[in-house]
């Protein structure tokens, strides 16, 4: 049996931040947290991710950018041979950290637009002025050839505005739109997600929308976007198999950029699930607590007790997670279980069971569309 390799590492570089946004899952604030690792803590980090793994490192927060050593971190992994790339907000970007960030190896920044215009994106955030400080932070990244995604947390205050966010995306130069669905965690409420129906026309809206866009687009924390991607590729398989007469349908549909159906992270080198915690990807905390997901607050193991390598393979968490069979009501019964796996995260912040089926799907296992609402 092939030993378990991390994808994907998220590290949680701080939890400070100059934004208070209202679905914030670290409850961000303007000062570091007592405790957080130190530059040796995470030099050793990385030094035991690379010891058996070459995946991206995620350095995210908070906000990245208030932490003083965050680009020595960084040059550090990628001279170690990981694929960096950072999560800061982009407000505090300027023609020098752009440039700073470029030079240290960093292979792309993601930033989050939850609007397309500033009323919208600075309600979400709570605070004035972060859309222009946004436009103008994403200009300095073009001007040092710094590659950005466009991240957006779809919620009820900006569900409408979808298409207008995907429009400014592709106008700003981003290589990619990553829509995230909210995951009620921290100060992100259960009252400020979609409904489950309106979540299922979403991400059929989304793979619609991948096969016009002219970036890439994809889906985080939404699993079962596996699942609609495969149902709606098998109809247009269909039908174009029917125009060409013959009966074989497409198994991978091309889209700009890759190929949709091989996952929602770039740099992957396997075939995984929807959600990946604990299974390709882990967050490590600004504490250094290891969990299957930043939104998942279920602790794995310590990096300042254990090696990171023993935490990841071995903890009774990960292996649990890893085991499909373990997965309860729909999605234990689910013909899609092996590529979705429903929200861990989700079903756990819901029902305290993150084995427990995902809340916000409504398909019932053995049928080919989702069972009508009501």
């Amino acid at each position: 049996m092939t030993e378990p390799l991390p994808a994907l590492v998220a590290w949680e570089s701080t939890r400070a931040c100059n934004l208070a946004c209202i679905h914030c899952r670290a409850e961000a604030q303007r000062n570091p947290s007592p405790g957080e690792l130190s530059t040796g803590e995470a030099f050793r980090l990385v030094d035991q991710i690379a010891e058996f793994a070459r995946p991206i490192l995620i350095i995210t927060g908070g906000e990245p950018m208030m932490r003083d050593d965050t680009l020595d971190v960084a040059r550090y992994a990628a001279d170690k041979g990981l694929r960096v790339v950072m999560s800061p907000n982009g407000t505090l970007l300027d023609a020098k950290s752009a440039r700073a960030i470029k030079e240290t190896g960093v292979m792309a920044i993601s930033v989050s637009l939850d609007g397309s215009t500033p009323d919208l994106h600075d309600s979400f955030r709570q605070v004035p002025g972060c859309f222009e400080g946004i436009l103008d932070g994403l200009a300095y990244a073009r001007e040092a050839g710094l590659p950005f995604q466009v991240n957006t947390t779809v919620n009820r205050h900006n569900l409408e505005d979808l298409p207008g966010i995907l429009k400014l995306a592709e106008s700003l130069g981003a290589v990619a739109w990553d829509v995230f669905m909210l995951v009620p965690t921290g100060r992100g409420k259960i009252d400020d997600e979609i409904s489950p129906e309106e979540y299922e026309g979403l991400l059929e809206w989304v793979y619609d929308a991948a096969q016009k866009a002219s970036i890439r687009v994809k889906v985080t924390c939404g699993p079962h976007y596996q699942r609609v991607w495969r149902q709606k590729a098998k109809e247009a398989g269909e039908v174009q198999s029917r125009r060409e007469g013959t009966t074989q349908a497409k198994s991978d549909v091309p889209v700009k950029g890759g190929v949709l159906g091989q996952g929602h992270h770039p740099g992957r080198n396997r075939a995984v699930r929807g959600c990946m915690a604990g299974d390709g990807f882990c967050f490590v905390s600004h504490l250094g607590d290891v969990y299957p997901c930043g939104y998942f607050p279920v602790q794995a193991g310590s990096i300042r007790e254990e090696h990171f390598r023993s935490i990841y393979q071995e903890s009774d968490l990960f292996r649990e997670l890893r085991d499909l069979d373990n997965l309860k009501g729909r999605c234990g019964r689910c013909e899609f279980r092996k590529v979705c796996g429903g929200c861990r995260a989700r079903a756990y912040s819901t029902s305290g069971d993150y084995l427990a089926e995902e809340p916000f799907c409504i398909y019932q296992p053995g049928r080919s569309k989702p069972a009508p609402a009501g």
